[in-house]
């Protein structure tokens, strides 16, 4: 009996300039491409994996350098391989969270984060943001109090993220870690739209953990990420196993029980390894990609009725965009609806809108060249034009969502 599967070969970031939020900074690199193909087979990096047997000890290829680079890069004691960032936190909240507790987290916080909490049995607790999107030391020290009053203890975990997903504000991490530390709340820095993209120093953050995302900020295959720390902290969450068989008598070693023995194997890991120097270097030019940002904004901006809802001037490549006024005023009376956009966007080369979104949604313009950033900038006001918007000679400074 014949089995196949037909998978249809994935052309998007050949074919087009992709702006999905989600994929700009995981797009690998051409070393990241030929380590996939070469290591694609499951073991594959176990071929010279000797005492002790885990995959931070491998040496060729050389994944025990490679967890050590990704600790200093990080300005951290040390750190661990992971798959995918949501594994980091659930990794810290199991260690640190016992059933009951409370567990502070923001208002914008990502869902896994919540999902950390809840497998830990802790009671999630939220600093809300103030009217402009962001999360405050401030608002972090009532919260904590506030927590504090109605547990009668401290919370044992802090998230909180170093840019968050839905506006794609920078938050004043190291005032809120300097409130935390204050009541000795340990505090875990969710760097999965920074670290790999912009320059990172934990240390400088003050965070007792950084957690990173391989496939969303740091050019590699999917399920990576990484989970860096304090030595203080590590010898928690990367405890060694002492369970025994109680017929066999039979012990494991140095397996680290937060990270089931192993964590990525094959492809994601060096997947991960071949896109590091490139990574590395492409944190260094920062500054190019929020120029970038802001550019491709200010030519939505100029588009008479869209407001943007991230912070402006932008301080980072994902933004929050509002065209209710402009766009979808457009799919009121369109044939495609509000698939309109997507549609003659990606006309144009350009994917990544989310196909029906014209009234919030989101862009992310990493990684693009500064011809690309053009292009897209003057596509938007091409489709609004010939839609029949009007186009503002000016872009006017005030025109951010949440201010009068």
């Amino acid at each position: 009996m014949k089995c196949a599967v037909d998978i249809e070969a994935r052309d998007v970031e050949e074919m087009y300039i992709n702006i999905d939020p989600i994929q700009a900074g995981g797009r690998l690199t051409a070393e990241a491409m030929k380590a996939a193909i070469s290591f694609g087979d499951g073991y594959s990096v176990c071929d010279n994996c000797r005492n002790p047997p885990r995959l931070d000890y491998i040496k060729n290829p050389p994944i025990a350098q490679y967890h050590a680079d990704l600790a200093a890069w990080l300005n951290m004691d040390t750190a661990r391989v992971v798959p995918g960032a949501r594994r980091g936190f659930q990794a810290v909240a199991s260690t640190l969270v016992s059933k009951g507790d409370p567990v502070i987290l923001t208002a914008l916080a990502h869902y896994t984060e919540f999902m950390a909490v809840e497998a830990a049995g802790g009671i999630p607790r939220e600093i809300p943001k103030n009217e402009l999107n962001h999360i405050t030391p401030d608002a972090a020290a009532e919260k904590i109090e506030a927590v504090i009053r109605e547990f009668s203890r401290a919370p044992p975990l802090l998230f909180v993220d170093h840019v968050d997903y839905q506006f794609g504000n920078v938050h004043d991490v190291a005032g809120i870690i300097k409130v935390a530390h204050q009541y000795d709340i340990p505090v875990l820095v969710n760097g999965a739209y920074t670290v790999g993209i912009m320059p990172v120093d934990g240390r400088a953050l003050g965070a007792d953990f950084v957690v990173g995302s391989g496939h969303k900020s740091m050019a590699a295959p999917a399920p990576s990420g990484v989970l860096a720390t304090t030595n203080e902290q590590a010898e928690r969450v990367f405890r060694t196993t002492q369970a025994k068989g109680d017929v066999t008598g039979r012990t494991f070693g140095l397996k680290e029980v937060e990270m089931m023995g192993c964590t990525l194997m094959g492809v994601t890991v060096v997947g991960m390894m071949a896109s590091f120097p490139h990574v590395r270097e492409r944190v260094k030019h920062w500054e190019t990609e929020v120029a970038h940002s802001q550019a491709v904004t200010d030519a939505l901006l100029s588009i008479e009725g869209t407001k943007v809802l991230s912070d402006y001037p932008r301080q980072h490549t994902l933004t929050r965009i509002d065209t209710r006024e402009s766009f979808d005023a457009v799919a009121l009376r369109h044939k495609k609806r509000g698939f309109f956009l997507a549609s003659d966007m990606k006309k144009r080369g350009i994917t990544g809108v989310i196909p029906g979104s014209t009234r919030v949604w989101k862009f992310n313009t990493f990684g693009l060249t500064e011809k690309q950033i053009r292009h897209v900038g003057e596509a938007f006001v091409e489709v609004a034009r010939e839609n029949g918007l009007n186009i503002l000679s000016t872009t006017p400074s005030s025109r951010r969502g949440m201010l009068p």
